[in-house]
């Protein structure tokens, strides 16, 4: 790594390529970084041939001689994994931005192997799906030492449209925790959204009333709509945070929580929603689909197919 670089290119080695991994590559190949990907199922890192990253084998080839290490795994167990393996071949002071949202035990296991071979250690979730990661929108929740900015800042700014830092130690998790919170949020949201029109279709009740009586009130928002619109209009695929996704984040939610005394009630039943619609064969759509858990089989689940019942 060379301690004197002055322009704002960086050799970035992405680890992991799914919905979001393989966006945020794309931006930081846009942006003119010097970009590696690994990713276990190679065929999906290798369409980002074609926008200048190079496909490597295996996680070690990917890290050497980079200037940031990028993981965006499924979880903080996959994590360790995989970084057990590349972490020998990171030159010592490399920035590794842990992007992958994981629990507060993982991040802690995460920042003591980075400790162990001489990384600067970045907690660094994201806010944002699908959409916003590919048009480099997302927003960079970020903890991690002062020393180390100037090599991730431009990392930052390529995959996102603001930064937001919550601590100069990543080993503290403080960005995770701020996104553990903002996720519950997010979770409770859809999983309100989902029960809603599940039940204006049980009650035969059509969810445009339900909307047109909210309009423009407190009772309203974006976020529900949006969702909500997926349901509506077959919108569940390709997911932009898949059920499977949002099962995990839930689980994580709630295990904080315990860990820190607070019952999470509305965590810990969506987590059993994301997991039933799953095993209804909803596992890489929409989080969104988490909808079809109301209902004990799919014959006339579909919100639109409502017979009226009100008088």
């Amino acid at each position: 790594m060379d301690d004197d670089m002055t322009d704002d290119s960086r050799t970035v080695a992405v680890l992991g390529t799914g919905i979001m991994g393989a966006a945020m590559a794309r931006n930081l190949a846009r942006a003119g970084h010097t970009v590696r990907v690994w990713n276990r199922t190679r065929a999906k890192a290798e369409p980002l041939a074609a926008d200048g990253a190079q496909v490597t084998a295996t996680p070690a080839e990917a890290v050497r001689d980079a200037d940031v290490v990028l993981t965006m795994l499924f979880d903080g167990d996959t994590v360790l994994e995989v970084m057990r393996e590349a972490a020998p071949e990171v030159p010592q002071g490399a920035a590794w931005v842990q992007s992958t949202t994981s629990g507060l035990r993982s991040a802690a296991e995460l920042a003591a192997l980075a400790r162990e071979h001489g990384l600067l250690f970045y907690d660094a979730p994201v806010l944002g799906t699908k959409q916003p990661a590919e048009a480099g929108q997302l927003t960079v929740l970020a903890a991690g030492p002062a020393e180390g900015r100037d090599a991730v800042t431009p990392v930052f700014e390529a995959v996102g449209a603001r930064t937001v830092w919550t601590g100069d130690d990543g080993a503290a998790a403080t960005a995770t925790r701020l996104k553990l919170v903002t996720n519950s949020w997010v979770v409770a949201a859809t999983a309100a959204t989902g029960e809603v029109l599940a039940l204006a279709k049980g009650l035969g009740v059509d969810p445009q009333a339900f909307f047109d009586l909210i309009s423009g009130g407190p009772l309203d928002m974006g976020y529900l709509h949006a969702k909500a619109a997926l349901i509506l209009e077959g919108g569940l695929l390709p997911a932009s945070f898949a059920v499977t996704t949002a099962e995990k984040d839930a689980r994580l939610i709630v295990e904080a929580g315990r860990e820190h005394g607070v019952r999470l009630d509305v965590a810990a039943a969506s987590a059993e929603r994301f997991a039933r619609a799953a095993a209804q064969g909803h596992a890489d759509e929409d989080m969104a689909a988490a909808y079809y858990a109301s209902f004990e089989g799919e014959a006339g689940a579909h919100p639109r197919q409502t017979t009226s019942r009100q008088s």
